[in-house]
């Protein structure tokens, strides 16, 4: 496939915090008439609005800048982050980090034009491939960050989520990930046929559920496979009484 070949517009945004670079990473994609160039933001924290102001496909995404680095991005968009999301930089060491984080690609500077494009045709092909199989929009995954790394995490894997202050703490099997967003935005976002609200603080994946029981104080819990014990609200039951009837 070559760009020509893509006649969908694809939007894309260039994040770098020196003007020069932006520039170049400008010029380039003006060669390309399916490419809109929706923004040049020159730090993280504009990059995080205008990503998901614009609802970029493609982002072009520097490392290192003052308050937020790329992988900071990368991690508070959450499920907002754009199908393809190439690295660029002058360093080397990120690369491992850069591809954990689930980047399409990675741009060492100074590249050259061939370089250049094999990165846009890559990203090109990715946005495609999500296009054709889009459907309901849905979160499919979680980004967090962890232990200095960047990690994609399947929604369908978290047993339950846990409100804590800001933050939300997703339950996979025995581990635990902090997660930078709120409870209802989790719950807009994520497939209401898969996960449930059932208390002000809890998320579950209704198939993590292996029972229901009441508490000694007469409260309704949920039976977790891992052995967990959730309590349920009396505004959450109906819900979640239906969401379970629906899935036998």
């Amino acid at each position: 496939m070559s760009p020509e070949d893509s006649r969908a517009r694809v939007r894309a945004v260039i994040v770098d915090d020196e003007p020069l670079a932006r520039t170049n990473l400008r010029i380039l994609l003006r060669r390309y008439p399916q490419i809109e160039i929706a923004g040049e933001p020159e730090s993280g924290k504009r990059a995080i609005e205008e990503i998901r102001r614009n609802k970029a496909d493609l982002v072009f995404l520097d490392i290192q800048m003052p308050e937020l680095d790329g992988f900071d991005v990368v991690e508070m968009l959450g499920g907002d982050v754009p199908p393809a999301v190439v690295f660029v930089t002058a360093y080397d060491q990120h690369a491992i980090r850069a591809f954990d984080s689930g980047a399409l690609d990675y741009l060492l500077k100074p590249f050259d034009n061939a370089r250049f494009e094999r990165a846009l045709l890559r990203a090109l092909d990715r946005i495609q491939g999500y296009r054709a199989a889009s459907g309901p929009s849905r979160l499919g995954h979680l980004t967090v960050k962890c232990a200095g790394q960047v990690l994609f995490l399947q929604a369908a894997d978290i047993d339950w989520i846990e409100a804590a202050d800001y933050y939300a703490r997703l339950h996979i099997g025995s581990k635990t990930h902090m997660l930078r967003r709120s409870m209802s935005e989790l719950e807009r976002d994520l497939d209401p046929a898969v996960f449930c609200r059932i208390h002000r603080s809890a998320i579950v994946n209704l198939g993590s559920v292996r029972g229901l029981q009441f508490s000694r104080n007469g409260e309704l819990e949920a039976l977790l496979g891992n052995g967990s014990k959730l309590p349920i609200s009396r505004r959450c039951r109906k819900q979640l009484q239906s969401a379970l009837a629906c899935r036998q």
